[in-house]
């Protein structure tokens, strides 16, 4: 049997598991499965890695601190400093980030010629592949955290209204907190603004529906899922 799985904590709600076992068995791929490791803490990765596996999807909060136990990795995650994909090569563990290209591929055909700043909710793996996503379409970014140099307390008119993005990359408003939304003042939010959440459980987040009444375009993470997931396939079965 060829195992491919999830890395990550607390990942029971995960879209891979289904998409990669439907993708199985529609594809007749009947000595292929997809599970979930699901693991506290990365001392239980030998465990893992010593499993007949072929391929490996990596998530929150694992895409940067798993990097140490990888053998190499490609340009593009060298250059994100996260992975969320890896490929067993010969006995070597190689990662890979195909965010970037989930993300880019799924905002782009919403960008305007006005789409020139992006605000970046949150500092973790999945933002950092945003930021080079965004780098790659010439869109300047200002990233908001609760530590870092922009609060979300410092977030003032000027500052929404400047950026006409505005990209959550937190896990705030994930099933089954629903009822949670990033604290930003979005009564500054305008028909001019395009706002993606990388949280595609639920639909339409409280994020996105407060930005929603306000004219904004909105955006969640599946379409960002599904594409960077069959770039991970594709990964797995190329000679990279």
């Amino acid at each position: 049997m060829k195992t491919y799985g999830l890395i990550g904590k607390k990942i029971g709600y995960s879209f891979s598991r289904n998409y990669f076992n439907n993708k199985f068995k529609n594809e007749n791929r009947l000595n292929s499965q997809y599970i979930n490791f699901d693991i506290d803490n990365l001392s239980e990765l030998n465990n893992i890695f010593n499993i007949n596996n072929y391929g490996f999807n990596v998530t929150i909060p694992y895409k940067e601190t798993i990097i140490p136990y990888l053998d190499s990795l490609d340009f593009h995650a060298e250059k994100i400093g996260a992975v969320n994909t890896i490929q067993i090569k010969k006995g070597k563990k190689i990662g890979f980030n195909t965010d970037w290209i989930g993300f880019k591929k799924s905002l782009e055909p919403l960008l305007k010629p006005h789409h020139k700043k992006a605000l970046i909710l949150g500092t973790g793996g999945a933002s950092k592949a945003v930021i080079y996503a965004l780098k790659q379409l010439q869109i300047q970014t200002l990233i908001v955290s609760r530590n870092g140099e922009t609060t979300y307390e410092d977030l003032s008119e000027e500052i929404i209204q400047n950026n006409t993005i505005i990209i959550n990359c937190t896990p705030v408003g994930t099933f089954p907190n629903t009822d949670s939304a990033p604290e930003i003042p979005y009564q500054f939010i305008t028909k001019n603004h395009l706002v993606y959440d990388l949280i595609y459980n639920p639909a339409e987040t409280l994020f996105l529906k407060k930005s929603k009444e306000n004219g904004a375009v909105t955006k969640n993470g599946l379409e960002m899922l599904e594409i960077q997931a069959e770039e991970s396939w594709k990964i797995w079965n190329s000679s990279y």
